[in-house]
C-alpha cells in the first residue's frame, strides 16, 4: 500500500538545477526515514540524501553542498533540490522510505541527465 511517486527529472546542462519531488502515500514521512538514492549504469545504487524524523539529514560526499533534501509534512512530500549539477550526477533517482524502520520502499525512479 505504500506508494512513492517521483517527478521532476529531466535533461539539464551542467551547472543547472533541478528539483525532484516524491509524493508519498501509505506512509507518514514525518514519522519515518525518507530519502533519495541513485543508480548510474553499471554502478551500485548509492545513498544521495536522507532525512529522519526529527529533521536530521545526511548527504553523500559527492553531493554535499550542492543538494538539499527537505520535506513538506502537510503535503507528505519529500524534495531534493539539486544545484550545480555535473555530468556525473546522471542517474536514475529513487525516492526511498523506511516505514517504522521495518520495511524499505522504493519509488519507480526518475531519470536525471546532465549534459556537458
Amino acid at each position: 500500500q505504500v506508494q512513492l511517486v517521483e517527478s521532476g527529472g529531466g535533461l539539464v546542462q551542467a551547472g543547472g538545477s533541478l528539483r525532484l519531488s516524491c509524493a508519498a502515500s501509505g506512509i507518514i514521512i514525518g514519522l519515518n526515514t525518507v530519502g533519495w538514492h541513485r543508480q548510474a549504469p553499471g554502478k551500485q545504487r548509492e545513498l544521495v540524501a536522507r532525512i529522519i524524523s526529527g529533521g536530521s539529514t545526511n548527504y553523500a560526499d559527492s553531493v554535499k553542498g550542492r543538494f538539499t533534501i527537505s520535506r513538506d509534512n502537510a503535503k507528505n512530500t519529500v524534495y531534493l533540490q539539486m544545484n550545480s549539477l555535473k555530468p556525473e550526477d546522471t542517474a536514475v533517482y529513487y525516492c526511498t522510505a523506511e516505514k517504522l524502520g521495518l520495511r524499505e520502499y522504493w519509488g519507480q525512479g526518475t531519470q536525471v541527465t546532465v549534459s556537458s
